[in-house]
């Protein structure tokens, strides 16, 4: 009954979460340059039938593994070229690690725990955010976290020999099998120094010797070799190429994306957002004597307690020694953040009432400040740039401060303590709809839909797509056209550096440039504003802007009239 309860409560949260990320999924516009990179390459799987090797405008591009790859293009066979199919795979992943967290907290700590770490998880921001954005983090956070927690029931009864034991092991290798095809061989090196680390911990290492590794090495190598020899055989020079440049050296001496190893703390902070405060409340109460009626032992509690917290700290200082940091990198971190954050929300209405109100308190005092610094940025930042931004800030904002307001009001009674959780909860996933409105009003700063289909009437027959300086990732994606490059390298050419010699898709010169415009062909050429003025001057014919989005103009030779709208851009671009 227990377990058929348990899968009941999983499935609800699993269609909770769903009914969270998916509506709306295919409104905003690719972002630039991931979602436009990594919706093109799997546009271009299906369309080739090359699903060993990756290629971004047709380029070979082995930066990444390429299962996320295969999700996307799978999602685009079904649903069509289009957003919503692009970004399916990383919220079903977010779902799944929705699903995977709680089950976890379940069997570590109890139902109410488990409620509650889905709840924290599924509704912070970083997590929200990601959840609806085409990119690869959310399926290796995926199975990292279903790794790690297939460790840990393997682990938590001693002996490793048992038969479910060995089940749980081999189901922890194919998950990190998976991860290491979704994003290299991080996954295998960060769940395997959280296990070591947490067993050396509770002094388990010589029953290392239990554990089924061959069978382990064999399923992981199953599931892991086959697409790297393939890779390698099609294109000599991959393996060094992914191992030592993508890892080894972006590691040790990248600086894309360059920051100091503080960068995670705020990412961390504001990313799990308000649940962030109740983490310190789930981690004392892990440790103590006495838990929730439905907890396990204290002895149990404890190692879960060790467990998550090695599980966080690994993950938090590996990716803040190298210098090339992204947000979404700590997404395998948020699990154990919200399982211990989940436990604390579930020990309130046992705190006595002044520690109770004055945790309360602190959340809300937090959330008034920050929905303060909200209104002011939204007013003197956001409103002078676009309105509905402004807009969205001071919704954010008001629904912050109610929230918090409600929450407190609520809390100040033990019997009440519930809804001061679900006032806070509801706040928060007010929230998220209006973050998603502001992705949407801020699609103008990096995103280039509507310019590319403003260009598509002017892209007959063999007349060229070119970005002058740079490669706009989601233009081949929207206008089906293979993207030719003027005066630019950059990540295409890092494994095998084209020459204008190999390439008609390359144009390495200004002179070449000018060359091929004034030759009679057809082309758009995509420009930043900021270099309309100079290439007015050296092209011949005079390019007439035809379209724009944020700071990009398209430039026209052809004999088309630009549409109405056009003058505008150049309006735009001289208040600029």
């Amino acid at each position: 009954m227990l377990a058929a309860n348990r899968t009941l409560r999983l499935a609800i949260y699993a269609l909770l979460a769903a009914i969270l990320y998916l509506p709306g999924l295919g409104r905003p516009a690719l972002w630039e340059p991931d979602e436009g990179r990594y919706a093109e390459i799997a546009r271009e799987m299906v369309i080739s039938g090359d699903y060993v090797t990756p290629r971004d405008d047709f380029e070979l591009y082995f930066e990444k593994p390429p299962l996320v790859y295969w999700a996307e293009a799978a999602s685009i066979k079904i649903f069509g070229v289009n957003e919503f199919a692009v970004r399916l795979p990383a919220a079903l992943f977010s779902i799944g690690q929705v699903v995977v967290t709680a089950a976890l907290a379940e069997m570590m700590l109890g139902a109410s725990a488990g409620l509650f770490a889905a709840l924290a998880l599924a509704l912070s921001p970083l997590f929200f955010g990601f959840a609806r954005f085409a990119t690869l983090d959310p399926a290796l956070a995926f199975f990292l976290t279903a790794a790690l927690a297939a460790f840990y029931v393997a682990a938590r009864n001693e002996p490793f020999s048992r038969p479910s034991a060995r089940r749980w092991m081999l189901t922890s290798a194919a998950m990190l099998a998976l991860g290491t095809l979704a994003k290299g061989p991080i996954a295998l090196i960060l769940g395997g120094a959280i296990a070591l680390a947490w067993m050396a911990s509770e002094g388990r290492l010589r029953q290392i010797t239990q554990m089924p590794l061959v069978w382990c090495f064999i399923i992981y190598a199953a599931i892991v070799v086959p697409w790297f020899v393939l890779a390698e055989a099609r294109n000599p020079g991959f393996m060094h190429f992914f191992i030592v440049h993508e890892h080894l050296e972006r590691y040790v001496a990248s600086s894309e994306h360059g920051w100091g190893p503080w960068f995670f703390i705020p990412i961390v902070i504001g990313g799990t957002w308000p649940w962030i405060f109740f983490v310190p409340l789930g981690w004392s109460a892990m440790r103590a004597d006495n838990g929730l009626p439905e907890s396990a032992p204290a002895p149990s509690r404890r190692a879960a307690a060790r467990f998550l917290v090695i599980w966080f700290i690994v993950i938090l200082v590996f990716f803040s020694i190298p210098r090339s940091k992204l947000g979404s990198y700590i997404l395998p971190a948020l699990p154990p953040l919200g399982i211990v954050a989940g436990y604390g929300l579930g020990r309130m209405p046992a705190l006595g009432a002044a520690s109770r109100r004055r945790l309360l308190a602190v959340v809300a005092i937090a959330n008034l400040a920050i929905a303060a610094v909200i209104f002011v940025f939204s007013e003197l930042v956001l409103a002078p740039i676009n309105p509905e931004l402004g807009v969205d800030g001071l919704l954010i904002g008001a629904v912050l401060a109610a929230g918090a307001i409600a929450m407190y009001w609520l809390g100040r009674a033990s019997s009440r303590a519930a809804y001061a959780i679900g006032a806070i909860a509801l706040a928060m996933l007010a929230t998220m709809p209006l973050a998603a409105r502001v992705r949407e009003d801020a699609s103008s700063i990096s995103t280039y839909r509507n310019l590319a289909r403003t260009v598509e009437p002017y892209l007959t027959g063999d007349c060229t797509l070119a970005s002058y300086r740079h490669y706009v990732q989601s233009l081949p994606f929207y206008t089906r056209r293979r993207e030719t490059r003027v005066e630019y390298w950059g990540e295409l050419s890092e494994f095998s550096p084209p020459s204008q010699a190999k390439s008609p898709f390359l144009i390495a010169s200004e002179a070449r440039l000018r060359q091929v415009w004034s030759s009679g062909a057809c082309m758009v050429l995509i420009a930043n504003d900021r270099d309309r003025k100079a290439l007015a001057d050296s092209l011949k014919p005079a390019p007439a802007v035809i379209g724009c989005e944020g700071k990009k103009l398209a430039l026209y030779n052809g004999a088309l009239a630009p549409p109405p709208g056009a003058a505008d851009c150049l309006k735009a671009g001289a208040k600029n």
